[in-house]
């Protein structure tokens, strides 16, 4: 399920393509399976079939779909997309790491929010 919220400062573009590269990466959506046509997402979602047309095209840049002409648009096979998106994320995380480590946080708070736990942890 897609969730829009209005008053996150991303375009609604970056919404659908981050919620469905999530449903990608987590499993909702596996590889070949078909994406909903533009028209039919934007109809459900009640947006501009522009907006699902970019975000598709970007998901299709990243590696993440496969558009087949006249078939549709499917979940690309092969994890070399998640490789790519992991490596991006963990170049953003590291500043706030050492900036987190510098300020005092433990190994053990760390695991604590990595596994789920409550902020508490950092706040100690």
């Amino acid at each position: 399920m897609i969730h829009l919220d209005y008053r996150d400062s991303r375009p609604i573009y970056q919404q659908v393509k981050d919620n469905l590269r999530r449903m990608m990466v987590t499993g909702v959506l596996n590889a070949g399976d078909k994406l909903p046509s533009v028209r039919a997402l934007a109809s459900q979602l009640s947006i501009n079939p522009n907006t699902i047309q970019r975000a598709y095209a970007e998901l299709e840049a990243e590696g993440y779909v496969v558009s087949v002409t006249g078939k549709g648009n499917f979940v690309a096979e092969g994890d070399t997309q998640n490789q790519a998106r992991r490596q991006e994320l963990l170049a953003k995380m590291r500043p706030m790491m050492e900036e987190l480590k510098a300020l005092g946080m433990t190994a053990e708070e760390f695991a604590v929010l990595w596994e789920g736990g409550k902020d508490d942890a950092a706040s100690k």
